[in-house]
């Protein structure tokens, strides 16, 4: 069979295959680092771990931004959705809101990333605490 993709991997146009070759295991960690590097553009480093679940735990940092001292600013976040499309989410936004004029293939997702972001916001302040 193909190779699989992370869930909801398809709505951002992930594909961890870069040609038509069909194999029966899954993208390896390398292999979706590479993937995920190349649609995250220049400015970004990446990292894939596997979680404590056995799942892909995509970090994103940025080549130019701090946070937190002299840590580059990143798209993991503690005990959160570190999958690839909540950290690409994460990346799109933090490309369009600090480096305007950037180039990088993920920023093609940008109203999807948008419009994701407003409904996590919207179902978090419809949810009681």
């Amino acid at each position: 069979g193909a190779l699989r993709e992370p869930p909801g991997a398809a709505a951002c146009g992930y594909s961890p295959a870069s040609d038509d070759r069909e194999t029966d295991m899954v993208a390896s960690r390398s292999a979706r680092e590479r993937k995920a590097a190349a649609d995250a553009g220049p400015l970004a480093r990446v990292k894939v771990d596997t979680g404590s679940d056995q799942q892909f735990v995509y970090r994103v940092s940025c080549t130019e931004c701090t946070s937190r001292g002299d840590r580059a600013w990143s798209t993991h976040r503690a005990g959160e959705d570190n999958t690839y499309l909540a950290a690409m989410d994460r990346w799109v936004l933090h490309l369009h809101e600090k480096h305007r004029g950037a180039e990088a293939p993920c920023l093609a997702y940008l109203p999807q990333a948008q419009e994701r972001l407003h409904e996590r916001r919207a179902a978090r302040e419809s949810s009681p605490e």
